[in-house]
């Protein structure tokens, strides 16, 4: 009883201290136990249960409601002016006696938006759990389609550089460019980039525009968005399909790169919508159009040509389209970016695909900032592992490296890091020192090499960290961190 009483004060001190420490979040009480101590699933916010909701952000209400629930919240003076701070419980796995679950977990929405409250979806991972895990990627889009209608797109607030790959967070191999880095499956969800709008469209004479994820192929990290559908002869106008819903400010000189694969039949532009930030509140929106490279705008020092040249000179790479535009804009919102998908013309239905690889909205004026170097590498937590399995190249046991690198670098300018080995020297000065040797991409300012198979002592090798920067534009190697490890029979330095 003592401790109950105590809850709602504790619950306004964590609420308090949370909106001051981290702006963005929010405390929720679950409903379970009431205020006299019991517990006791009310499945709905009432006076049982209210003086919980009174002290923090809101209330996540348990599974098993009726809409007869939703009907008397309504009215309860107790929600009154907060609507939105009631979530109802949905459980996706639809145990117990609750209203949708699983595929029909839409019916659910369909009434808490009906009586215009929030929604916690739980235990959205039984499309993972319960159905053939080599079908994950289709379920998940079917699952999601379903509730699409009841989801509010939410404007993602940035500022340039503006940059996705689209990458998920995990794949079947990691690419960079376009190309193999490694070829096997990962997951790390530090990697994920911005996530664009995934949907499906219907158009007129049975014609549609589908988005998902796809891993088969991409230009960098684990999978690329692949669009694709049918435009029917009928359609003579591009179709529009919105990638991202955005308020970026854009006050400069802009530039554009968008990298892509299509298929025969069609052609690929960008359309960027803006707003003007005089009319932001407002719906009124104006198309800007892209107009071809031009060094006037770009400015003609040396190292911004050679930057434009890296990532815009090879237009065909690996397969991919780049093409690169500019724009000069002064106090317009950048709202929405959409690719414009024209078909070529013919009688016939055109079926088509187009894999998005990158988008990238970029300041010029930024791209001609100096690069900074990793500072302060140093290895610690050095663990030696003798005899321990062995190597691809012998069957005898081999010595293996744990240690721990940490450095310093500004994370917000880095997509990730590149961490290498070499081997230095050895025993036989004859031998010369190794090539770079790829271990991982490390998504901050700290990896953890583990059971990395080295070279008998007494050697030398080099531990190495590259950054790569949000542009994807190279840093001089002179830039990079390196440590050196030397290492003998029964010692360590």
């Amino acid at each position: 009883e003592a401790a109950v009483k105590n809850t709602p004060l504790f619950l306004r001190y964590l609420t308090e201290q949370m909106h001051e420490r981290v702006p963005s979040s929010l405390i929720l009480w679950y409903d379970s136990v009431i205020e006299n101590g019991e517990l006791t699933w009310q499945n709905e916010l009432n006076q049982c249960n209210r003086v919980f909701f009174d002290a923090c952000d809101g209330f996540f209400t348990n599974y098993n409601w009726t809409e007869e629930n939703l009907e008397w919240m309504k009215d309860y003076s107790g929600v009154r002016g907060r609507q939105a701070d009631v979530y109802i419980g949905v459980d996706v796995f639809a145990r117990g006696k609750v209203v949708g679950g699983m595929l029909e977990t839409n019916k659910a929405l369909d009434i808490i938006r009906k009586h215009n409250f929030s929604v916690a979806i739980f235990a959205p991972g039984w499309v993972y759990e319960v159905h053939n895990k080599s079908e994950f990627r289709t379920n998940q889009d079917k699952f999601w389609a379903l509730l699409s209608d009841y989801l509010y797109i939410h404007q993602l607030a940035s500022r340039l550089p503006f940059i996705s790959s689209f990458c998920q967070g995990f794949g079947k191999a990691v690419y960079w460019k376009g190309q193999h880095e490694t070829k096997k499956s990962w997951f790390n969800l530090t990697a994920q980039e911005i996530q664009p709008l995934y949907y499906h469209m219907d158009l007129e004479d049975h014609g549609q525009v589908k988005s998902s994820g796809c891993p088969e192929d991409a230009w960098n990290g684990g999978c690329s968005l692949l669009l694709h559908g049918l435009i029917p002869a009928t359609l003579n106008t591009p179709v529009c399909a919105k990638i991202f819903s955005l308020h970026v400010p854009l006050d400069s000189k802009i530039m554009v790169s968008v990298v892509y694969k299509a298929s025969a039949g069609i052609t690929i532009s960008l359309q960027l919508k803006t707003t003007d930030s005089s009319h932001c509140s407002h719906t009124d929106v104006h198309e800007v159009t892209l107009t071809s490279m031009s060094p006037k705008i770009l400015g003609n020092g040396p190292l911004l040509v050679s930057q434009i040249s890296e990532l815009c000179g090879n237009t065909n790479p690996h397969g991919w389209t780049v093409r690169c535009s500019q724009l000069e804009l002064h106090g317009c919102v950048l709202r929405e970016v959409c690719v414009l998908i024209h078909r070529d013309g013919g009688s016939q239905d055109t079926s088509f695909s187009c894999r998005l690889g990158e988008i990238m909205v970029l300041d010029v004026d930024t791209l001609q900032l100096p690069v900074d170097p990793v500072r302060g590498l140093c290895v610690d937590d050095v663990v030696w592992l003798c005899g321990v399995g062995t190597s691809p190249e012998s069957t005898s046991p081999c010595l293996r490296l744990c240690a721990t690198l940490r450095w310093d670098y500004p994370v917000e300018s880095v997509r990730h890091f590149r961490v290498y080995w070499r081997r230095l020297r050895g025993p036989d000065p004859r031998i010369p020192p190794g090539k770079l040797e790829l271990l991982a991409r490390a998504y901050s300012n700290q990896f953890r090499v583990t059971e990395l198979v080295v070279p008998e002592p007494p050697m030398e090798l080099e531990l190495v960290v590259e950054p790569v920067i949000s542009n994807g534009f190279p840093v001089p190697e002179s830039h990079w961190g390196r440590r050196r490890l030397s290492y003998a029979e029964g010692s360590e330095k």
